[in-house]
């Protein structure tokens, strides 16, 4: 999308807009801090529901899955900003980072409270679901894909080990 297209949609002067974003990368930036805010909304309102942790991954990855399905879908902000700019010291990739460091962590905890042994393992599995699911699910149809990504996360709610109790 080129600037004057960003100026249109965003109806600011040019001036505005360079007042606020004094580059590309700064709007890209600030773009996906906003991303980054609105799934972290997400998942505190599915913890403020007072549900397990189980229920917990289900919604989120619901919300996931519904994001596939919603009409104009691109794909993950993040994958495509990070494919855009691999250099890890660029700001665009370091808001990737941050945003991914801080889901994987999130998800860590959520798995921890399933009570199974192997939460980091699960959370990561649950990252690569993810993955896979936001770049299918604009190349092709996108509700097997969601309904896929929910089975697998299925899958890893159900078929790990149960931690065993201290003895």
């Amino acid at each position: 999308m080129g600037v004057d297209r960003v100026i249109a949609d965003a109806q600011v002067t040019r001036a505005t807009l360079y007042r606020h974003f004094p580059s590309k990368d700064d709007l890209i930036v600030a773009y996906l801090t906003q991303a980054d805010e609105a799934i972290r909304t997400r998942v505190d309102a599915a913890r403020a529901q007072g549900a397990d942790s189980d229920d917990i991954i289900r919604a989120v990855g619901q919300a996931i899955a519904d994001d596939i399905q919603r009409t104009g879908f691109r794909g993950c902000a993040f994958l495509n900003a990070a494919a855009e700019y691999p250099d890890p010291r660029h700001p665009v990739h370091q808001a990737v980072l941050k945003h991914r460091q801080w889901f994987l962590a999130t998800l860590v905890e959520l798995f921890t409270g399933t009570g199974k042994i192997d939460a980091e393992p699960a959370a990561r599995h649950f990252v690569m679901l993810r993955d896979g699911a936001m770049a299918a699910g604009c190349l092709t149809d996108p509700k097997p894909i969601g309904d896929t990504f929910l089975r697998g996360i299925e899958g890893l709610l159900t078929y790990r080990s149960r931690q065993e109790p201290a003895t």
